[in-house]
């Protein structure tokens, strides 16, 4: 059986030689993963980039009713970027928000409503001529709450993250009283935020590294997100 559907890639391995098995969500499936023959192969026959994380897709794919892989009949860019593949700061957030939902997103349903919010949210993203630094912020609170524990407030971040187990036992973490200083500061990101509103790159490293402790709070087996790394070199001033 045939779907039309829209998608937004998550992430790719390397499939045979010149194929790749795609991990999708979708908007009529919820999250697939999908054999994609021939788009590593050289030359300008090359489709590979269509398949870069969170790249929006129209598609036509296969279903079947035993699951597991099947194929996409057809694929398209659904939104062609603009300045994301031209912007190293915008593309390694978006890699590094693409591994967050890969990581916590695992339902093979459709969800109408998280889908809108993330496929609007990649546009508004790369149509942003300045003032994005703060955006994988913005977005991870968003996502907090289509994944059923947003919070209600800074000092609710935080405490939770202060108090946990893991915190306590590990020597390295911040006091609490470190932890606390940044309340303020997720207060203003759960409101109206303006762009400047975390003052540099340091605050914005100890902001997300808080946020990422909370979701490891409340996702399974969230793991290490590989490209952390990267966006905290990319964003360090």
């Amino acid at each position: 059986m045939l779907v039309k559907t829209r998608g937004i890639v998550l992430n790719h391995i390397k499939y045979r030689e010149t194929s790749i098995i795609a991990r999708v969500y979708t908007e009529a499936l919820g999250v697939q993963s999908y054999v994609v023959n021939g788009v590593r192969k050289k030359g300008p026959g090359s489709r590979i980039a269509l398949f870069q994380p969170f790249t929006l897709l129209e598609m036509v794919v296969y279903t079947s009713a035993k699951g597991g892989l099947t194929r996409i009949s057809e694929f398209k860019s659904a939104h062609p970027f603009s300045s994301v593949p031209f912007d190293i700061r915008k593309s390694s957030i978006l890699l590094f928000l693409s591994e967050m939902v890969s990581r916590t997103i695992k339902e093979e349903e459709e969800n109408p409503v998280l889908f809108h919010f993330l496929y609007n949210a990649i546009i508004f993203f790369d149509e942003q001529e300045q003032g994005f630094e703060n955006f994988h912020l913005l977005f991870l609170l968003q996502l907090s709450y289509h994944l059923g524990f947003g919070p209600g407030s800074g000092a609710e971040i935080v405490e939770q993250v202060a108090f946990s187990s893991n915190a306590q036992s590990a020597t390295s973490a911040p006091t609490v009283l470190a932890l606390q200083a940044h309340e303020h500061l997720f207060n203003l990101l759960l409101g109206e935020a303006k762009p400047g509103v975390v003052p540099n790159g340091r605050v914005r490293r100890e902001l997300l590294d808080i946020l990422i402790r909370y979701y490891q709070l409340h996702v399974d087996r969230l793991g290490e997100i590989k490209s952390l790394a990267v966006l905290s070199e990319v964003l360090s001033e």
